[in-house]
């Protein structure tokens, strides 16, 4: 079954840049729906300049509620993306091929993730050379996450409890008194 072409949105992609140290991600793809059919276009276009022409995506299908066997993808050229799929694949993780550079591995960010925790992830799955695969980077910031809702529930209970912020710091010369030494102290 062929899929009809989707509405043109941009892809929301971070890739490594060039580079001769390889890493085990290309970058990162932020989604913004679990609609493959309708994410992978904008996707494919985005990444044919870089990467030539992809011809086959696969996926873990535990991601994705449905996984097409075909996707028209319709950028600089109209061409038919095979997508498949394997239950093996690490889930945060699609594998892109391509006739010109082979294989391209993207970590897959949940479309629901919140903006500041995508742009982390992003950044994190950019870094040339990086050996973190796509789950520990999901698992390390869902991690961070964890930490920063601690820090803000027990900020919040401590000025509902009545407390209030520590006040900002003053420049460090600004009031602060000198006290000399007598100058005959032996130590």
């Amino acid at each position: 079954m062929t899929t009809t072409l989707a509405p043109s949105h941009s892809a929301r992609l971070s890739l490594t840049p060039k580079t001769t140290l390889a890493g085990l991600l290309d970058g990162a793809w932020w989604p913004r729906s679990r609609d493959l059919a309708a994410e992978l276009p904008p996707l494919v276009d985005a990444l044919e300049e870089r990467f030539g022409r992809i011809t086959r995506v696969t996926v873990n299908p535990t991601r994705w509620p449905v996984v097409p066997h075909k996707v028209a993808v319709a950028g600089h050229t109209v061409h038919t993306v095979h997508v498949g799929w394997f239950t093996e694949q690490d889930p945060d993780k699609m594998i892109l091929l391509s006739y010109t550079v082979g294989r391209v591995d993207l970590l897959v960010i949940p479309p629901e993730t919140e903006p500041a925790a995508a742009t982390r992830l992003m950044a994190a799955a950019a870094v040339p050379g990086s050996v973190l695969t796509a789950g520990v980077l999901m698992s390390d910031e869902a991690a961070t996450g964890r930490r920063m809702r601690v820090a803000r529930s027990s900020e919040d209970a401590w000025e509902t409890d009545g407390g209030a912020a520590l006040p900002p710091l003053r420049h460090p010369v600004v009031g602060a008194r000198m006290i000399p030494l007598p100058k005959n102290t032996r130590w």
